[in-house]
């Protein structure tokens, strides 16, 4: 059995941030000059009582009300997300319960961000190859948006919230559909994305902590995400094309054997300076992040699901996906497009 990307579907929440909206709240920065330095046009932002595992929940109805898969079909969930409903119980048991999975399925969270994608289907690829699971059912959701101080800047025009699923099946086969693999991990970065306060190091801000605001104007408490964006921009320039260049060396392939190139949708400027650095042509790039934002987590399947749906993606074609950011962490593998 060979495990194969069988199908993807992915939610978005209802409310729409607009680029207009933020050049209300931030009239120093003009909605041409938000497009310019990002790529996005609008994010969705997940409502007050919205959580992820309602967003990948909905994903994952999608995916079912496609008729690709029943419940009853999935024997494994896998759930990538750093913004959790609760420390415990582990949101993918909610899930298993919620979406009428088999109480014979296994199901786990993993913490990770703009690579977790990539370390899925590395998971559900072993737990299928090693006859563990038939049908893994891998679900991304990010509510970054709960992370992010209304104020700042810097990360509000950025990121959006979303819910991704993946159907990950056991194929009879002989070639490989997904793989082969590269990963990393710096943890020397982690200091450069990050939200300090909330979990078990430091439980809560001291009492009548304020809001600080930084040198670029953009306002947060150590509740709130922080982003050093020129130290993710130079550690994304040095990571993701090493990792390009080894999983090419690994496959025994070269950048013309790639039909698409299909990167973590971090900022339009970051990914057109990481095309150029490859020397990947525009028509092999992927770029799909306008109406949707940098959803973490969910940027590869979103990304997949729009390049299938402009026919940049036909059956057979070979794709190389490349995670990196938060930890830092960086991953890539290929998919056989089935």
């Amino acid at each position: 059995m060979k495990a194969t990307v069988a199908a993807i579907e992915y939610h978005f929440p209802e409310h729409c941030l607009t680029n207009e909206r933020l050049a209300t709240d931030f009239p120093e920065w003009s909605v041409e000059k938000i497009e310019e330095k990002t790529g996005i046009a609008e994010r969705w932002i997940a409502a007050e009582n919205e959580c992820a595992s309602d967003l990948g929940a909905a994903a994952a109805q999608n995916l079912f009300d496609k008729g690709v898969c029943k419940p009853a079909d999935i024997d494994y969930i896998l759930f990538c997300t750093q913004s959790p409903d609760y420390f415990l119980p582990t949101t993918a048991c909610m899930l298993q319960q919620r979406l009428g999975v088999p109480t014979s399925a296994g199901a786990l969270d993993f913490n990770l961000g703009c690579s977790g994608y990539v370390y899925g289907l590395g998971l559900a690829k072993a737990l299928i190859e090693t006859g563990q699971a038939t049908n893994a059912l891998l679900v991304t959701a990010e509510t970054y948006s709960k992370f992010i101080h209304p104020r700042d800047k810097s990360v509000r025009t950025l990121f959006g919230d979303a819910g991704a699923a993946t159907l990950v099946r056991g194929v009879a086969r002989n070639d490989e559909s997904i793989g082969p693999f590269v990963y990393g991990t710096d943890g020397s970065g982690a200091k450069n994305l990050m939200v300090p306060v909330g979990a078990m190091r430091q439980r809560a801000a001291p009492t009548g902590e304020q809001a600080v605001m930084d040198s670029d104007g953009n306002l947060r408490s150590a509740a709130n995400l922080y982003m050093n964006g020129p130290e993710i921009f130079a550690f994304t320039l040095r990571a993701a094309p090493r990792a390009v260049l080894e999983l090419l060396a690994r496959a025994g392939k070269g950048l013309a054997d790639i039909d698409l190139f299909v990167f973590h949708q971090a900022n339009q400027y970051m990914l057109e300076h990481l095309r150029k650095k490859l020397k990947i042509p525009s028509e092999k790039f992927f770029v799909g992040m306008r109406h949707s934002g940098n959803t973490v987590s969910c940027t590869i399947p979103i990304a997949l699901k729009q390049a299938a749906e402009e026919g940049r993606i036909q059956p057979g074609r070979l794709v190389m996906l490349v995670g990196f950011g938060v930890g830092y962490s960086w991953g890539a593998t290929l998919v056989r497009w089935v």
